[in-house]
């Protein structure tokens, strides 16, 4: 069934984690002022740094806090949620616990009256090929059902593992081509074609490449319009500027809003 909803606000890649409080608090607030005033809210993936489990957050005061706030967002506004390449492990008794719906990835909703195709975008990546074989391989349930099987000190020290070859990638990539490198970590125009054409939809919004805009394309006599969900960072991470967006669809349109002046 097809979510449909008036107006809608729509945020991914927040990477929550405690080490940084004030992302955290822009979320908190966002929450109790700037959500309830829409209909509903899609989170499409990635909400937190790491998923290592839904046993884990029961032993964290942090993520009980975020647990606090989405169950009260979800009592007053709709809240959908899609799985991310850092979080995907999220599981029913979390989702139960919070009041959030999950959607699968990819997903068709109607917002004010227009059809959208969400996704967190990590599967429109295709030209790495690399990480399209390893999130394959991830999202094999008896992959997931082994690696939730494993003491919870063990999956903490994979994930933070991954999380340190994902940031040597990242600095290995710093002296690269920057073009090769921007290629190979955004979607590609042949997987976002085949995925609309695939639902019979001409709008896509998605996040996960962490470079927000609106983008009018084309290939062959197909065309479509895309937007990019921002990231979230208030905690300055090096080089980087503070940023917390996300995406209003109403009756009047579709605004990038920029939460750090609201």
């Amino acid at each position: 069934m097809i979510p449909k909803h008036a107006s809608a606000l729509l945020i991914s890649d927040l990477h929550l984690t405690p080490s940084m409080p004030l992302t955290a608090q822009r979320f908190f607030d966002f929450c109790e002022k700037d959500a309830p005033q829409v209909e509903a809210v899609f989170i499409l993936g990635d909400l937190f740094e790491y998923w290592v489990g839904d046993d884990a957050s029961s032993q964290s005061p942090f993520q009980q806090e975020v647990k606090n706030a989405l169950a009260k967002l979800a009592s007053k506004t709709k809240t959908y949620y899609l799985h991310g390449n850092r979080d995907f492990l999220i599981g029913s008794n979390y989702l139960k616990r919070t009041g959030m719906s999950l959607l699968p990835d990819p997903c068709v909703a109607e917002i004010a009256g227009t059809q959208y195709l969400l996704s967190h975008g990590d599967s429109l990546c295709t030209a790495d090929v690399g990480y399209q074989l390893f999130r394959t391989w991830v999202r094999k349930p008896w992959v997931q059902k082994l690696f939730l099987s494993l003491p919870l000190t063990w999956r903490r020290s994979i994930a933070n593992q991954l999380r340190s070859n994902s940031h040597a990638q990242y600095q290995r990539s710093v002296n690269s081509s920057a073009r090769h490198q921007q290629i190979k970590t955004d979607v590609t125009k042949t997987a976002c074609a085949a995925v609309l054409r695939a639902q019979s939809v001409d709008k896509l919004i998605h996040g996960h490449t962490h470079l927000p805009g609106h983008h009018q394309e084309q290939l062959g006599e197909q065309s479509w319009q895309r937007w990019v969900l921002s990231d979230w960072d208030l905690d300055h991470t090096p080089g980087a500027r503070a940023r917390a967006n996300a995406l209003l669809i109403n009756a009047q349109g579709v605004y990038a809003v920029d939460l750090l002046k609201s």
